[in-house]
C-alpha cells in the first residue's frame, strides 16, 4: 500500500509558535485505511485534520499529504489536492440558497462536469443517503441529520482518494448516525478511500478494520 499521509516530527501551532497544539508527532497513514482520531475537547483533533487539507501549515517537522509537502505547498497545488479530497464538516457548510441536489454536486460544478454527469451522481448519492425524495428541497427545510447526510453525499461526489470528517455524527440522531457510518465504511471498503474521522466516540458496532489515534497533551499516539 502507498502512504497518503506521512508526518515526521510534526508540530502545529498558532501565533507563530506561542500556542503549540500538536507537538513532535510522527506517523504514517496508508491508502485505503480507516482512521479514528479521538482525544479530549481542545486537544487538537480538528487542528490536525485541518493540517491535512492545508488550513494550517506545519510549524516544525514535515507533513506530506497525497504527494504534496504541506509546508511548501503552493496555492495551485493546494487547490489540486483539495479537488481530490472529500471533507465533511460538523456544521454541514451547505449553501442554503441551493437545492439539496445542487449542494451534493458542488464539487462537480467547480470542476466543470456536465449536467448529465451531475444529475446521475446526485441521484445515486441521494439514494445512498436515503434522501432521494428530498432532492429539490433546500437545506433549511431538512433536519440537522438530513443536512449532514447531504454533506457526506457531497464529500463522496467525486470519488475522492481521501475523506476527512470532523465529528460527522456529533449532533445526529441514531438513524442519521447509522447512515453516515455506513457510507464512510463503504467508501473505505469498496472505493479504497482513506477515511480519517475526528470523533469523541468510536461507534460500538463497526464492520471493517480501523486504526485509532488518540491526541493527549500535544502528542499523537496510536492505540493498539
Amino acid at each position: 500500500m502507498a502512504s497518503v499521509i506521512t508526518a515526521q516530527n510534526l508540530t502545529l501551532a498558532y501565533e507563530k509558535g506561542k500556542n503549540i497544539i500538536i507537538n513532535d508527532a510522527t506517523f504514517t497513514i496508508e491508502q485505503g485505511e480507516f482512521v479514528f482520531i479521538t482525544g479530549p475537547s481542545g486537544s487538537g483533533k480538528s487542528t490536525l485534520l485541518k493540517s491535512f487539507y492545508g488550513q494550517i501549515k506545519p510549524y516544525k517537522g514535515t507533513l506530506n499529504v497525497g504527494g504534496f509537502d504541506m509546508k511548501k505547498i503552493k496555492k495551485a497545488q493546494l487547490l489540486q489536492l483539495r479537488r481530490n479530497l472529500g471533507i465533511v464538516f460538523q456544521d454541514y457548510k451547505l449553501i442554503n440558497e441551493w437545492t439539496v441536489e445542487k449542494n451534493v454536486v458542488l464539487p462537480l460544478i467547480i470542476t466543470g462536469y456536465s449536467l448529465d454527469v451531475q444529475k446521475v451522481q446526485a441521484e445515486k448519492l441521494l439514494s445512498h443517503v436515503k434522501l432521494a425524495d428530498q432532492a429539490h428541497k433546500y437545506p433549511l427545510e431538512l433536519s440537522g441529520g438530513e443536512q449532514q447526510r447531504v454533506g457526506v453525499a457531497r464529500a463522496l461526489s467525486k470519488n475522492p482518494f481521501m475523506i476527512l470528517a470532523d465529528e460527522p455524527t456529533g449532533n445526529l440522531d441514531e438513524f442519521s448516525s447509522g447512515v453516515v457510518w455506513d457510507l464512510l465504511e463503504n467508501a473505505c471498503d469498496q472505493l479504497n478511500a482513506t477515511v480519517l474521522v475526528v470523533t469523541h466516540k468510536i461507534p460500538t458496532i463497526f464492520n471493517i478494520p480501523y486504526r485509532h489515534f488518540i491526541i493527549e497533551n500535544g502528542g499523537v499516539h496510536e492505540v493498539h
